[in-house]
């Protein structure tokens, strides 16, 4: 995880107005490889092992085994199609790509210049960390301030809730894209403000005026 991503992550616990502290153990090239992100609300911490944040509000079950294997095996043509929808050419900045799309995370920061790439989904623990590249597990929602990164792209499936949080974290003029997409995805979109500029074929896009 980026030292610099710290800055902007808050407490799954207590909501979007409380940031958090990082203690950290152990570093490299300014990413934090084990470390505790701490909450001075509720006191409660939030590990980061191998790279990898655990931001989960408690009860905190265990991790799934998790996708082992090479980052870079998701379908590289797919991810040049997601990478342009978002429409990021270059950083600086902070894109995040939140649940089944979080597999092509590799792709995006090996294509984009100065950009960090979160990836929010708990299978990806067991991943390598590579540059470029934020891996975590959330829950309830995104543990982001709100208005903050230049895009999102987010799986459908998760349901309404993440796709409104991804609409709250984007920044004005941020997209959000959202793969495998039905019409409650549409409302939530419209709903928390954002302009549809593309539906087709499942996947919205959706811009911050």
């Amino acid at each position: 995880m980026h030292l610099l991503l710290t800055d902007r992550l808050t407490c799954p616990r207590c909501g979007p107005e409380f940031g958090l502290i990082l203690l950290a153990d152990r570093m490299e090239d300014r990413r934090v490889v084990d470390g505790t992100l701490g909450c001075a609300n509720c006191r409660d911490g939030f590990p980061i092992r191998r790279g990898f944040g655990d931001l989960r509000a408690p009860p905190r079950e265990d991790l799934p085994p998790g996708r082992a294997g090479d980052p870079g095996a998701a379908d590289p043509a797919e991810a040049e199609r997601l990478a342009a929808l978002v429409g990021v050419a270059e950083g600086p900045g902070t894109l995040a790509l939140v649940g089944g799309v979080a597999r092509y995370a590799h792709h995006f920061a090996e294509t984009l210049t100065g950009v960090e790439v979160v990836a929010v989904d708990p299978a990806l623990s067991r991943w390598p960390d590579v540059p470029g590249v934020s891996r975590m597990a959330a829950r309830p929602g995104l543990p982001f301030f709100g208005r903050t990164l230049r895009g999102v792209a987010v799986d459908g499936q998760l349901g309404p809730r993440w796709i409104r949080e991804s609409a709250r974290v984007v920044a004005p003029l941020g997209r959000v894209v959202v793969v495998t997409a039905g019409q409650g995805g549409r409302d939530a979109l419209v709903g928390s403000g954002l302009g549809i500029l593309a539906d087709e074929s499942g996947t919205i896009v959706a811009a911050r005026g």
